[in-house]
């Protein structure tokens, strides 16, 4: 037997899969967006709330602890006191959470909004992630959908804000009312009737993956895949299927409209959803948003499910180049509807319901498309080299950096190796830092420092063939006094930024 002790594995560094690292750029072009998305919402009336990440696992309604772990779509861990807790799968079951348990405080309608990070415990994929950020506006305790309306064009005004021109989007709404009087009018109403429209709801939500033949076959026999497996249909009749297909098939509502009346009429509740459609198509039409911004589209087919009255979804209509090199169109960033069942778990009351959700990673891909996003880079740096390691010197050092700051200059002084003197005009180099600050023991002697523009040094080095010509020009390099540092370095930043705005066509 060896004696000898094993050297330890170095242990290895890897992500968990599903889960990413965000970048400087990245969290400072999230920030941008957000903080034009907040100013929108703050314009509307609503106010910023924030909940846990975690939650009790009951709380969040679609996911129930049914097992010895509940980690069915969520991922879950035990209190002390044996309750089952879940990271959140969404901003929505918090609130409810939130205003149940604070309903008597609260002043409703409350009108909020939230952001942050949700968690799927699900399998990864392409574009398929376990953790990414969502931004959720709610009205809780408002009725009437105007409310609704409202939200949509709260929407549209979040878009537009972001840069999003009209034309490269449409909000687009539906009501769950009338696909339910839909359903009701080919004889799925009822109790009895409630798996079998269950089916028919999981079916048209295919409607943009397998198109209306698909769905067709889905709602009928049966549908068999590329990879030979058979999904059983909902049974409906050619008639059937027909009603179906042309209400999530109308393209233009007011067209459209007479028909769809005469197959609900008779059932109250697609007549209600009807009125509903037509209320919010009127409301939004006097306060100036037309069908080329908010349209009524019975193809709206998302969370059927779960909303209660209006679904609406924000689609933007650009065209992008996906991973193949194919031209696709953008499609959805978001959306939501009416969900008046969500609260009302923990009240044993109705409280009414309408919000929508932005998928804020989603959306950022769509402002990076079209140059909306991190057009103005966050300028990297002064760096105030280091010449000297010893008390005095450094503390000049740190004193002109602290100036640079009070100035409102971003700043920092060389902290790593300062010996060797090139390798810190590497890191000014590979920072992109803008310029650097010398300042030797001569420099010193007579209150001067060295001022080295990196920006213009950069440019005019690659138009010096020979070193001669270099040590000559001495380029982008001023000695000034110390009392005029900061002057100098905000003439420089001004004269780079000029240059910046120049080279981007005056944008």
């Amino acid at each position: 037997m060896n004696d000898k002790q094993k050297k330890p594995q170095k242990l290895k560094a890897r992500l968990p899969r599903g889960f990413v690292d965000r970048t400087a750029a990245d969290i400072r072009a999230v920030n941008e967006m957000t903080a034009k998305i907040r100013e929108v919402y703050e314009h509307y009336g609503f106010d910023p709330l924030e909940t846990p990440l975690f939650e009790y696992t009951d709380a969040l309604g679609k996911f129930l602890p049914d097992s010895d772990r509940p980690n069915e779509g969520v991922f879950s861990l035990q209190d002390d006191d044996e309750q089952w807790m879940s990271l959140r799968y969404d901003l929505t079951a918090p609130l409810a959470r939130h205003v149940a348990e604070n309903f008597n405080e609260i002043q409703l309608p409350y009108r909020t909004y939230r952001a942050g990070y949700v968690f799927r415990n699900e399998k990864p994929g392409p574009g398929r992630f376990r953790q990414f950020m969502q931004f959720d506006a709610d009205t809780v305790g408002a009725p009437g959908v105007q409310a609704d309306a409202e939200m949509c064009m709260m929407m549209a005004d979040t878009l537009e804000a972001l840069g999003i021109k009209r034309g490269d989007y449409v909000i687009r709404v539906n009501n769950r009312k009338v696909l339910d009087g839909v359903l009701e009018a080919i004889g799925l109403g009822g109790d009895d009737k409630a798996g079998q429209r269950l089916n028919v709801l999981r079916a048209i939500d295919k409607l943009d993956k397998f198109g209306p033949e698909g769905v067709a076959l889905l709602l009928g026999p049966g549908r068999k895949d590329e990879s030979g497996d058979f999904t059983k249909g909902a049974g409906l009749s050619g008639e059937q299927i027909d009603k179906v297909l042309f209400f999530v098939g109308i393209k233009d509502y007011a067209e459209s409209a007479p028909r769809l009346a005469e197959l609900v009429a008779g059932t109250s509740k697609g007549v209600e959803g009807v009125d509903e459609l037509n209320f919010i198509g009127a409301l939004v039409a006097s306060a100036g948003y037309q069908s080329d911004r908010i349209k009524i589209d019975p193809s709206v087919v998302r969370g059927l499910e779960y909303y209660t009255g209006p679904v609406y979804e924000a689609e933007l209509s650009f065209d992008v180049t996906n991973e193949k090199g194919e031209k696709v169109v953008f499609g959805s960033i978001g959306g939501g509807g009416r969900y008046d069942g969500l609260v009302s778990r923990f009240m044993g009351q109705p409280v009414p319901a309408t919000g929508f959700s932005i998928g804020v990673s989603r959306l950022m891909t769509a402002l990076k498309n079209l140059g909306k996003l991190g057009a103005s880079d966050v300028i990297e740096p002064v760096l105030v080299t280091v010449m000297d390691g010893d008390v005095e010197a450094m503390g000049r050092y740190q004193k002109m950096t602290q100036q640079l700051r009070a100035a409102g200059i971003r700043a920092e002084m060389f902290q790593g190796n300062w010996k060797k003197f090139g390798n810190q005009l590497k890191y000014a180099d590979r920072r992109g830092c803008p310029v650097a600050i010398i300042q030797g023991g001569d420099e010193r002697a007579t209150g001067v420092v060295q001022i080295k523009d990196l920006i213009e040094g950069k440019r005019l080095s690659g138009e010096i063939e020979d070193n001669a010509s270099w040590r000559e020009a001495r380029v982008a390099q001023e000695t000034v006094p110390e009392a005029d540092l900061v002057a100098k370095v905000k003439e420089i930043l001004a004269a780079q930024a000029e240059d910046r705005k120049r080279a981007g066509g005056d944008v």
